[in-house]
């Protein structure tokens, strides 16, 4: 079997560390590892099958002989490198917004849409955390039954800010219960004007805001989801709309989901049986019982979790549900994993002719 030198961009992160435990578990021949990341942090070393790592700084040079990166550094970080790795022959799979929606990159969530892979130029791209675990879960049932329409609000947890985020949350919760000011200097994002604490409180922004008043979060998860499911940011034949709130939740996104199929024939139990079989899916639904999903119990798993699955029953062919899944597992480094799974499985982990050149 041929193996690969592999590099993980952004390895001393949250999503970065979990990358090399999910490789190590994952299928990818890895003949070599090189751990990179930025100044600050070379010299670090780190394990990697029980194999001590030293982490180095990610330069330009560093791609030389690596095959596959898996990169999860920061947008601006990606834009710099990645186009770098790639003229050294990587491809590269991406966990941040850089290259999502260049319609030069595939936006890939290999349980909906694999084969889009097939058309990579070197550069592959992760989609939003909040976008990966809901489509997961639709896929059945629009290949099924189709879709017209989705209504989505998440409930996105402090992880997925990033680890400077939860660290501010975690200490926000000990000042609150200590009778202290919270102090908030992150959310609900790092760049706009006005910053509030996560503890004991829900943020409805999540990035910046548009000037239509949609925020950037809502606007991903809008045209990722058409670009993956349509093949085009913009397309019109399934409508999408969004709202993303932070709330006091380490780990693990919760997202209601209303949406309409066109198939107004299908009952709750044909929703049920087909997300059931769904892949990578699994259906905790037995409200006489109490079972549904909570992020405590989908941390560390590579699931998506579905619940609550109930119709509208004002709307035939409404359904609602209820779904949960490891924002920084599923949402992030197992996806860049698995989508490294199925490029050594079809033979792609090369780089074509007109290799993407941004």
């Amino acid at each position: 079997m041929k193996e690969y030198n592999v590099a993980i961009l952004g390895a001393t992160g949250a999503v970065g560390t979990r990358m090399i435990d999910q490789l190590a578990k994952s299928t990818v021949p890895v003949k070599s590892l090189k751990l990179l990341a930025s100044a600050k942090s070379a010299g670090k070393k780190l394990l990697f099958k029980g194999q001590e790592i030293t982490v180095e700084e990610a330069v330009p040079e560093a791609f030389d002989g690596v095959d596959l990166v898996l990169a999860s550094a920061g947008g601006s970080v990606s834009k710099k490198l990645l186009p770098e790795a790639v003229k050294r022959g990587a491809v590269c799979v991406d966990n941040t917004s850089a290259f999502r929606m260049n319609p030069e990159v595939p936006l890939v969530v290999p349980e909906v849409n694999e084969e889009a892979l097939k058309n990579h130029k070197g550069i592959i791209a992760n989609p939003n955390c909040s976008t990966i675990q809901m489509v997961v879960a639709l896929a059945p049932v629009f290949r099924k039954y189709g879709l017209k329409q989705i209504i989505v609000s998440t409930y996105q947890a402090a992880s997925g800010a990033g680890q400077s985020a939860l660290n501010e949350f975690y200490n926000q919760t000990k000042q609150y219960l200590n009778g202290k000011n919270m102090d908030a200097n992150i959310l609900p994002t790092a760049s706009d004007k006005k910053h509030y604490p996560l503890a004991f409180n829900l943020l409805p922004q999540i990035d910046v805001f548009e000037d239509d008043g949609y925020s950037h979060e809502e606007w991903k998860m809008i045209h990722e989801t058409k670009k993956i499911m349509l093949n085009d940011m913009d397309a019109k034949d399934i409508k999408v709309t969004a709202t993303c709130v932070r709330v006091p939740v380490p780990i693990a996104h919760g997202e209601s989901v209303y949406f309409e199929v066109e198939d107004t024939t299908a009952i709750k139990e044909d929703i049920q049986k087909c997300i059931a079989e769904g892949a990578s899916v699994t259906l905790e639904d037995d409200p006489s019982n109490q079972v549904y999903p909570q992020p405590i119990n989908t941390v560390g798993n590579r699931e998506t979790y579905v619940g609550r699955v109930r119709p509208d029953n004002e709307n035939p062919g409404a359904f609602n549900m209820w779904v949960v899944a490891d924002n920084l597992l599923k949402g992030a480094a197992w996806n860049t994993v698995e989508n490294a799974e199925c490029l050594v499985k079809n033979d792609l982990v090369r780089v074509p002719k007109d290799f993407f050149k941004e």
